[in-house]
């Protein structure tokens, strides 16, 4: 397994910034998986692990971009109808097979490759044949609906990035210019658990004092949108060899573990004690509210070290600190290259205050707005327990460390969870 920097999570700072959390996973992590070659039809949501670079133009020759009658710009009467012969035919797959003359119109379809010679093409509708001849309407521009060879790609361009997680449109370009298939990162081998003597698996009963997991299935989910291999290690109770000898194992066939809770002091918190004796535990405590305490440390394994990382154990601070914290740094070990979602400026409808210097996240809907700017009304309770409020939420109102007072109408940041798949 590939080997990360001791330090690579290491701040010497109680409280870090986002912004310089995510500065230090590019700078100090990169990919631990290796690489594969798969068919297109198994390449969507993968990440390429390479640059494709066309071997032809696409298209390959100047094409019709409609149906009706490749003529000679010259050929035509810039005052009133032109009168052509129509002596030859070509279409898609089927050239004309010889150079046109000056004085006649090819009869063309759309995308057949245009004939030596002509230089524009006249739609049908513009046209009207009779007899063999078509008569023209004027007012042309020479080259109209005529397809340069190369207009969509050139040989010798990069069509496809290194790094890039594939979408249908970017299997679509590869199988254009002829790849069949594309060289991508494996899968990241992830393994999920929880731990605690008080949490039940789903369907089971629920004696006084005890609580369904739902974090697990949280990032379960989380992770196979990302395009993980997920196992799932299930609930490991509060048993200190247990949780070691579980983790241990687990960090010899896998290439991240991820779990949330059961990382504090007290007596009954194994899991933070197993990570030190089997590696190294690294705590950021980000400055961002939900989800502050986030611990990130490493197990020695293979040669190497496999990343472990430790989320809140309230359901809203799991579900932002995965997407501040645990969604860059598991696509920069998966071998993606672009790891920050795009936010969008909508206006806000709401007050809102909060302390300076910590990044706050706000559930939110989106509504129409008079003046077409879409408005974030706060959604839900605010606590960092209520799961149902993300549920009915449409994204995460992003509040800067700087700002301390919101006023309704103010242009804020917009997460949308569709942004990050979710």
């Amino acid at each position: 397994m590939a080997q990360l920097s001791d330090d690579c999570f290491a701040t010497g700072r109680p409280l870090m910034k986002a912004a310089d959390a995510l500065a230090l996973l590019g700078e100090r992590t990169g990919p631990v998986v290796g690489t594969e070659e798969v068919a297109l039809d198994a390449a969507v949501a993968r990440i390429l692990a390479e640059d494709v670079i066309s071997p032809i133009d696409v298209p390959q020759h100047d094409n019709s971009a409609v149906d009706g009658y490749a003529v000679f710009f010259d050929d035509l009467d810039a005052g009133g109808p032109t009168r052509l012969p129509v002596t030859g035919r070509a279409a898609a797959g089927h050239a004309l097979g010889r150079p046109a003359r000056r004085g006649e119109a090819i009869r063309i379809f759309t995308g057949a490759p245009m004939p030596a010679g002509p230089d524009t093409v006249m739609m049908q509708e513009d046209c009207r044949e009779q007899d063999g001849i078509v008569t023209i309407a004027p007012g042309i521009k020479r080259g109209s609906n005529r397809r340069k060879a190369g207009e969509d790609v050139g040989a010798g361009g990069r069509v496809l990035r290194h790094g890039m997680r594939l979408r249908p449109q970017d299997v679509g370009i590869a199988a254009s210019v002829g790849r069949s298939t594309l060289t991508v990162f494996k899968r990241l081998r992830a393994a999920v658990f929880s731990t605690g003597d008080e949490v039940r698996d789903p369907g089971q009963p629920l004696p006084t004092g005890t609580i369904y997991d739902s974090n697990r299935y949280t990032v379960k989910s989380a992770l196979r949108q990302l395009g993980c291999e997920v196992t799932d290690l299930g609930i490991l109770a509060d048993d200190a060899a247990g949780i070691t000898g579980a983790l241990k194992e687990a960090a010899a066939h896998h290439d991240v573990l991820v779990t949330s809770g059961g990382m504090s002091v007290g007596e009954e918190d194994h899991v933070r004690r197993a990570i030190e004796s089997l590696g190294k535990l690294h705590f950021w405590m980000l400055a961002i509210k939900p989800g502050r305490p986030v611990a990130l440390g490493q197990i020695a394994a293979g040669g190497g070290t496999v990343p472990i990382i430790g989320l809140p154990g309230n359901p809203v601070a799991v579900m932002v600190t995965f997407l501040v914290v645990a969604r860059p740094l598991l696509l920069r070990l998966s071998g993606a290259s672009d790891i920050e979602p795009t936010r969008y400026r909508v206006r806000a409808g709401f007050d809102y205050r909060k302390k300076e210097d910590r990044r706050e996240f706000v559930r939110a809907r989106l509504t129409p707005g008079e003046d077409g700017i879409a408005c974030a009304e706060k959604h839900g309770g605010s606590g960092a327990g209520v799961l149902s409020s993300l549920v009915g939420a449409d994204g995460l109102v992003e509040l800067s460390e700087d700002i301390t007072r919101l006023e309704k109408g103010a242009m804020v940041d917009f997460l949308p969870f569709n942004e990050v798949s979710l």
